[in-house]
């Protein structure tokens, strides 16, 4: 597994602080949509494990960082870049919709 797991207590240090671009996904285990996404994370993991890292955060057990980052609905995924976010999407769209959320952190970068 290439997607690792942030917390309240170490979202800052992980991903705030990260050098590369990091992709959040805020999920639950009852749901639905966040279970379809997981397989999609972990491909898209090894597939840009040189590029982007992509991390997972339980809402259930660390809402703090949830509401700080205004997460209402989930899966939510949010890209951060020097500590800022630079995309966001909210449900679950399919690979391609990661992976262009993923090419503007690596592309674009996001300034």
């Amino acid at each position: 597994m290439a997607t690792f797991d942030v917390t309240d207590a170490d979202f800052g240090e992980k991903v705030l602080k990260s050098e590369k671009p990091i992709l959040v996904d805020f999920w639950a285990a009852w749901c639905g949509p966040c279970k379809m996404a997981e397989p999609v994370l972990e491909e898209l993991s090894e597939e840009y494990k040189d590029k982007v890292l992509i991390a997972k955060l339980d809402v259930d057990a660390n809402q703090k960082s949830a509401q700080d980052y205004d997460v209402m609905s989930i899966p939510t995924t949010i890209l951060y870049k020097g500590g800022k976010e630079i995309g966001r999407q909210i449900g679950f769209a399919g690979k391609k919709a990661f992976e262009d959320i993923i090419k503007k952190g690596i592309e674009e970068g996001g300034d």
